[in-house]
């Protein structure tokens, strides 16, 4: 239950929800609100928001209903109308819930008593109005004893009320209706949920308003920081290799007349503890027997103490445990050493409370028993705030008086419940549902349309040999740069993989210190890849590197010395000439940027490197000798991508191949390895697409790839490239590998690589509202080559922000389809693989996992970015070099900041996948992850045959016929006539001249 997210430098997108991923999604949610106190989906106004955009419809809502009541939503309720009735009927209207005092004070100085509800429509206003007058004039002998003060009500409103107004008799009818619900409402009980704490921290709360969690974590905060660092401070914590308990003692064991008063004794606890030698598990115990934890409670105590902290709990598991590469590991058992030394806290904590509170200081137990005293009965709900809801629902509905008057206890009874029952939480689910269903309709309409479009059937287009062929990363950031490419250049054909293109490796640059894993998180490496420089350059290589060793200790002594005495007075003279580049890089950067960079020339590497990629030993290493990849090992690497790809035929391969990993780099941001590519752990995917082109332009491996049945052409040649996702940029390596042949082929990619990224730059900045919308592409590339060096930017990219779609399959069926940067976009022909779908299986072995990790995190950020995501990243501070926290003290931030995810629409991804339904039920059964994902409901699932181009949709445990509904697909003649002028998510689009030629 604590938070899986490694060091920050490595942040790889995962199922915040995790350790729920067994249940159904809509379980799973609402046991994450149960247990974190996180919202399960949108706040209810942004779907009624929704709602009356259009991007929810009453139809949506209907299918919904009906699906979740299924023939219950037909039962009548006391002939007032059935449960779908007056459940569609309280989604449609807005439902206003609130304390006692708000709805006392509505009900007593706003006008809902005298007029309808807005959003009434003004045929029920006047049934209710009419049956009003029809009862009063025709019925006022046999009022009930409740309403015996009618005669007061009518006198407020004037004797004569046959001559009353339009407007009396409206006010006269909602007062009516309110005593009615009121007086019916008292006949119906309700009790409050007894109030029972589990941990001692929620007694003392809500007895008597001290939180000792705030002292507790103030202490724990500060070492949990200093015990985890991976170099940030300049002196180690003594005796951290002993572990966390053993480490607190030593360190707090030693009597301060300086420390806090409020942990006086706390030395003399700790020093008993460390003489007497008892274990971590020992002192839990002691302090569980203190405390008065029942056996029975003792998990759910444990599980509650530890989530009261869980950023920093979860991140001593994850080093712990093993979880990503760091500097500074710890030792095995320290978060049971952490849950030690926070009980011992907060033992002393809650003396402290007794001692504040009686004025005598006694145990932990006689301070709970003082609380429980103090603790007062939970008040159940007041009959206004019962009354108040079914008020509105009776407006929504119509419901007369006479009606209402009608009815007996029990009816009044199952009246409310009905309208209770349709909690808060259940209504936004219903919401939920038909927010994804009316996107999900939309998009399979789209893909199905927009194939009828091209009209010819896909299973038999055999296009002619493309002119250069592009291999992208299946991020949904790169849709938009292969789209635009496919425009500017329609001979050409773009591709889709895992952006570490099955090259799995460590790797160190000319310039790192330390090998760093390119690969998923899933996969261990086993082989190493260094960046050389050519032997030319290997002078000037050692000079830069003295160079670079040298600034650095001087920093690093600059940065030490200026924390002492003299130190901080020289620092504070010097200081004031950081402020020039500090004001330039805020005013200006784009230029600071450059300046920058032409300095840094003469500390980086030369220019001309290689990739040591050959190994001759036997066994794969970091050493010499054992670096890199036997032909053998790099012709398996060739085979297994381009058997993904399904390009495999001579005539499939272009002259020209790039393989174009990507990354993402800006200034002043935590989190830009969440930025970066999640197939490489977080990492930048440029040198994995150049060990790839490397090892398919080397004629022996072509040749071990030929007798697996793949024919490289003689004349194709692969260019390994690096797409910054940021700032747009792109980078070839190897050019001077490059043959004379090639260089008219790699000059006509390389201009429309340029023209497309310059429209990419302009489609991207329509996201940002400081952007203005007229602006043009030359003026777009500039502003995202400066935004991703802006210091003072908050937003450098949306990154995966609006992400709800993957398609895997052919691109023939989503070339030419505007899907407005929401789609993960991944290449595979069925056609190319074997009757048990291995293939494919290994496809969707990462596909699914890593997209709806991605999605999944970026929906729960979003529905709750203070529980589930990170906050505001403006008050960020990076701590331990592991993650971030708020300001100088609170708990760790887990999850995606703020304005990362402002523009995200909550939606699990829909997953298209050209193939069958046996197939993917295959697929489910023999990989249980991807089982679970599906059958819980955590994404969606459709499948389009690619022999007869129908879909199907996967619900309930089976695939089920898809109907078209029908609506026309818009066409544009390109990417910028759908897009222009709107900030906003858009409708699919068919964008005409991008097919290319037979």
């Amino acid at each position: 239950m604590l938070p899986s997210q490694g060091p920050i430098e490595v942040f790889v997108h995962h199922n915040t929800l995790h350790a729920f991923e067994d249940l159904p999604f809509h379980e799973a949610v609402k046991t994450g609100l149960a247990r974190y106190g996180a919202h399960p989906y949108l706040p209810e106004q942004e779907y009624r928001q929704l709602f009356q955009e259009g991007r929810i419809t009453d139809e949506d809502l209907q299918a919904v209903l009906q699906e979740a009541l299924g023939p219950q939503g037909h039962k009548q309720i006391n002939g007032l109308g059935t449960r779908g009735q007056i459940r569609l009927a309280m989604l449609r209207q807005p439902i206003h819930v609130g304390p006692d005092a708000e709805l006392r004070w509505i009900v007593a100085e706003t006008d809902a008593l005298d007029r309808f509800r807005p959003e009434v429509p003004n045929d029920l206003r006047d049934r209710v109005v009419a049956g009003t007058r029809q009862w009063l004039q025709h019925e006022q002998a046999s009022l009930s004893p409740a309403l015996a003060d009618l005669a007061e009500l009518v006198s407020k409103f004037g004797s004569n009320y046959p001559e009353w107004k339009k407007a009396s008799w409206e006010a006269f009818s909602l007062h009516l209706l309110w005593r009615i619900c009121r007086s019916g409402i008292q006949s119906v009980p309700h009790q409050g949920a007894p109030s029972r704490y589990v941990r001692p921290r929620d007694l003392l709360l809500n007895a008597l308003g001290i939180d000792v969690d705030r002292d507790v974590h103030d202490l724990l905060i500060r070492f949990c920081a200093a015990y985890i660092d991976q170099g940030y401070s300049d002196w180690e914590m003594p005796c951290r290799d002993k572990g966390f308990y053993d480490a607190f003692l030593t360190l707090y064991s030693q009597s301060n007349w300086c420390s806090d008063r409020r942990l006086r004794g706390l030395s003399g606890e700790l020093w008993r503890l460390q003489s007497s030698g008892l274990s971590p598990e020992a002192s839990i115990q002691e302090s569980l027997a203190e405390l008065g934890i029942a056996n029975d409670d003792r998990e759910e105590f444990v599980i509650q103490t530890l989530l009261s902290l869980r950023g920093w709990a979860g991140m001593v598991w994850q080093l712990e445990t093993g979880a990503g590469p760091v500097v500074h590991s710890i030792p095995k058992g320290s978060l049971l050493g952490l849950l030690a030394v926070q009980l011992i806290l907060e033992r002393f904590a809650i003396i402290d409370v007794g001692r504040e509170a009686t004025g005598k200081r006694g145990s932990a137990s006689d301070v709970l028993q003082f609380a429980r005293t103090k603790l007062s009965e939970p008040r159940p709900l007041s009959v206004e705030r019962r009354a108040f809801l079914l008020f509105q629902v009776a407006q929504t509905l119509g419901w007369q008086p006479q009606q209402l008057l009608a009815l007996s206890e029990i009816q009044w009874q199952e009246l409310y419940d009905e309208a209770d029952g349709f909690s808060a939480v259940e209504r936004r689910r219903i919401y939920h549902e038909a927010f994804e269903r009316k996107y999900r309709r939309e998009a399979l309409d789209a893909f199905v349309n927009h194939t009828n479009v091209l009209n010819a059937s896909i299973a038999e287009r055999k296009p002619r040999r493309p002119e250069f062929q592009v291999l992208t990363c299946i991020d949904d950031r790169e849709e938009s740069f292969r789209r635009h490419l496919e425009e500017v250049h329609p001979e050409c054909e773009t591709l889709g993989a895992a952006g570490f293109f099955a090259v799995a490796i460590y790797y160190r640059g000319a310039a790192d210190s330390f090998y760093k894993p390119l690969c998923p998180n899933v996969i261990t490496p086993e082989h190493y890849v260094q960046e050389d420089v050519g032997y030319t350059f290997e002078g000037m290589h050692r000079e830069r590197a003295e160079l670079r060793r040298r600034l650095g200790l001087v920093s690093h002594a600059f940065h030490t010395r200026s924390r002492t005495f003299l130190g901080g007075i020289f620092t504070g003279i010097v200081g004031s000439l950081a402020t020039v580049p500090l004001v330039a890089s805020v005013l200006f950067p784009h230029l600071t940027a450059r300046i920058r960079k032409h300095l840094g020339t003469f500390v980086q590497p030369p220019p001309v490197t290689t990739l040591q990629l050959e190994r001759y030993e036997e066994n794969p290493g970091p050493e010499n000798g054992h670096i890199g990849f036997t032909c053998d090992e790099m012709a398996n690497v060739v085979v297994r991508l381009m058997q993904d790809i399904g390009v495999t035929s001579p005539e499939s391969f272009s002259r020209l191949f790039v393989v174009c990993g990507h990354g993402s780099s800006s200034l002043n941001n935590p989190h830009e390895s969440a930025y970066c590519c999640g197939a490489c752990a977080g990492k930048r995917g440029g040198p994995n697409a150049r060990a790839f082109a490397k090892m398919a332009n080397d004629w022996r491996v072509r040749a071990k790839v030929r007798q697996a049945g793949i024919s490289i052409p003689d004349d194709t040649v692969f260019v390994g490239a690096y797409h910054n996702t940021c700032d747009d940029s792109v980078v070839f390596f190897d050019l001077d590998m490059l043959p004379a042949s090639h260089h008219a082929d790699f000059e006509t990619a390389r201009d429309a690589i340029e023209e497309a990224r310059r429209r990419n730059a302009h489609e991207r900045c329509r996201r940002f509202v400081s952007v203005p919308l007229s602006i043009s592409p030359n003026e777009a590339i500039r502003h995202v080559e400066a935004r991703a060096q802006d210091i003072s930017q908050a937003r450098p990219e949306y990154n995966h922000a609006t992400n709800a779609l993957c398609i895997v399959g052919r691109r023939d069926w989503s070339r030419g389809l505007f899907l407005d940067r929401r789609a993960f976009l991944t290449s595979y022909d069925p056609a190319q693989d074997n009757d048990d779908h291995s293939v494919l299986a290994r496809i969707l072995a990462a596909a699914i996992p890593v997209c709806a990790g991605i999605n999944l995190e970026y929906y729960f950020s979003r529905v709750d970015h203070v529980v589930y995501g990170s906050g505001s990243k403006l008050p960020h501070n990076i701590v331990s070099l592991l993650g971030v926290m708020d300001g100088t003290a609170s708990d760790l931030r887990t999850g995606l900041y703020q304005q990362m995810v402002e523009i995200h629409e909550p939606l699990r991804m829909l997953f298209v996948i050209e193939s069958t339904p046996e197939a993917i039920l295959s697929i489910m059964q023999s990989n249980p992850t991807i089982g679970r994902l599906c059958r819980g409901g955590w994404i969606h699932l459709a499948v389009i045959n690619p022999k007869t181009s129908t879909v199907q949709v996967y619900r309930n445990g089976q695939f089920d016929p898809y109907e078209v509904s029908g609506r026309y697909l818009p066409e544009a003649s390109c990417s910028l006539e759908c897009y222009r002028g709107s900030r906003e998510n858009l409708p699919f689009y068919s964008i005409a001249g991008t097919v290319r030629q037979q």
